[in-house]
């Protein structure tokens, strides 16, 4: 088991960080979830974000942003390194917003991408 922290290959915002560790403390069991940072295949544009809390598998590899625990498969970092997340909470705009430089082509609500 990967017990070892690494540098997080993404970046949240203080914005973001802020939602995460609400919904962390208001919904989750303390100890029991991280937050998973990833890529699953789908979405308009061929891939599509994973932010969601869940159990940690064996080949995640752990960061802690700020006293939140994340992880994150190894195979998504190619899809991930230099992404930013953030969240917006206003009248145009209201959620998580990623900012990828790795996305060829993103879809018009944001939440997928193609390499």
């Amino acid at each position: 088991m990967n017990t070892e922290q690494s540098t997080i290959p993404v970046q949240i915002t203080e914005g973001a960080l802020l939602e995460l560790k609400r919904i962390h403390k208001e919904e989750t069991e303390p100890g029991q979830q991280w937050l998973r940072i990833g890529v699953k295949g789908g979405g308009c544009s061929g891939l599509s974000y994973i932010l969601a809390f869940d159990e940690k598998k064996e080949q995640d590899e752990i960061f802690e942003i700020d006293g939140l625990p994340c992880i994150i498969n190894p195979a998504h970092g190619m899809y991930l390194f230099g992404m930013q997340i953030d969240f917006k909470n206003g009248l145009d705009a209201r959620g998580f917003i990623f900012s990828n430089p790795n996305a060829s082509a993103t879809c018009g609500c944001g939440s997928s991408f193609a390499v």
